[in-house]
């Protein structure tokens, strides 16, 4: 076992993103689906459907304030903290918080190319996403990264805009604009798998990355979970200082604490 975490260590350093099968056993999937249909039925503020071509549903909710209501239980049960303090080699593990996705309906979008640090007020190497589904996923329609790529350029973010992936976020050229990766895929050394319930795609935040589409008759559900570790620090974006579940006011280059996070002591 020591021996697979140090290889998956040494690939999720060098790559940036890993698959991991059988890390959720029955019982820590049935929690985590349980805290999916929670998001589902109890909507945050962050709620919203991506606009369509089509009739199908492109459905994302984020950090809701209300999440540790429900998902305290199950986080604090997982396997998740433990393995993620392995791979960063540091014990301290805390979760910054969640986010579900349903694709459903008919032929739905793909999730545009884009990087989660874009949108996030934090840096460090103890940064993960916890990508889990609750449906079998074949690898072309699975979650595609470009591999090393959270070493390289942190791009603008996408605002999802129908049309063009690319559209920023931010005013001006504080970041480059994305590149338009799906114009010439073979540019890139991309990386993606199959995926069943149970298995676990733990990525870097800061990895360029975007989800097929979904055809019709197929249903997609997800939920990431989001944690730092001890060397995150506060890395404010263009004309934003917060950050989901940050209260108090930090500095450029503070540790990212705050009271509001769930500490988790790996088990």
């Amino acid at each position: 076992m020591a021996q697979d975490i140090a290889a998956t260590a040494d690939a999720f350093a060098r790559d940036g993103a890993v698959c991991i099968p059988g890390v959720l056993d029955a019982g820590a999937l049935g929690q985590a689906l349980a805290a999916y249909d929670w998001s589902l039925a109890n909507p945050g503020p962050g709620a919203a459907k991506f606009t369509q071509a089509s009739e199908a549903t492109f459905y994302n909710d984020l950090a809701n304030p209300r999440c540790l209501d429900a998902y305290r239980p199950m986080l604090e049960a997982s396997p998740l903290p433990s393995l993620i303090a392995a791979i960063w080699g540091a014990p301290e593990v805390w979760f910054m918080y969640e986010q579900v996705f349903l694709k459903e309906g008919g032929e739905s979008r793909r999730t545009p190319w884009h990087q989660d640090s874009s949108y996030l007020a934090i840096a460090g190497d103890h940064l993960a996403v916890a990508w889990i589904t609750f449906d079998p996923v074949a690898r072309e329609n699975s979650l595609e990264f470009v591999r090393g790529s959270h070493k390289g350029v942190l791009y603008n973010g996408s605002r999802f805009e129908l049309g063009d992936d690319t559209a920023p976020i931010y005013a001006g050229d504080a970041m480059p604009r994305l590149p338009d990766i799906e114009a010439d895929r073979g540019r890139w050394d991309i990386l993606s798998w199959a995926a069943a319930p149970g298995d676990l795609v733990l990525f870097h935040p800061a990895m360029l990355h975007g989800g097929a589409p979904t055809r019709p008759g197929q249903r997609r559900r997800t939920l990431s979970l989001r944690f730092f570790g001890r060397d995150a620090r506060y890395d404010p974006r263009p004309g934003r200082r917060g950050a989901p579940g940050l209260h108090q006011r930090l500095e450029p280059g503070d540790p990212f604490r705050d009271p509001s996070f769930l500490q988790l002591a790996p088990r």
